[in-house]
């Protein structure tokens, strides 16, 4: 069974930084692509991120490229996003999902495991 939990969400202040994390489980990690995806109050799913099976082909939405980092460490089954420079429109709650293919996505529909979200509020 696949599980996705993520981790590291919180308030702070615009220009601050946060680290995400997203433990996986139940599945081959190395084998699959992992994407991150937000969601702020009364918007729809959006892309922020992904990366391949082995951690050389990344994607990023316009929105937070040169600001964000997603990264992965297939021997702890851990994919992260480092967010810096922070803004206020960042503010979300983001979301780790997995796919059954080992390239990357950008498309909600592309991705078959979801875990539960963790909190991002950027102050102004």
């Amino acid at each position: 069974q696949v599980h996705l939990v993520e981790s590291g969400g919180g308030l702070v202040p615009a220009e601050d930084s946060l680290r995400l994390s997203c433990a996986a489980s139940g599945f081959t990690f190395s084998d699959y692509a992992m994407g991150w995806f937000r969601q702020a109050p009364g918007k729809g799913r959006e892309f922020v991120a992904s990366i391949n099976s082995n951690g050389e082909r990344l994607a990023y939405d316009d929105s937070v490229k040169g600001r964000f980092a997603i990264s992965r460490d297939n021997a702890k089954s851990m994919v992260y996003l480092q967010m810096d420079t922070l803004k206020p429109e960042d503010t979300a709650i983001y979301y780790c999902a997995s796919r059954s293919s080992p390239v990357v996505a950008v498309a909600t529909s592309a991705y078959d495991y979801w875990g539960q979200g963790t909190q991002v509020t950027v102050s102004s």
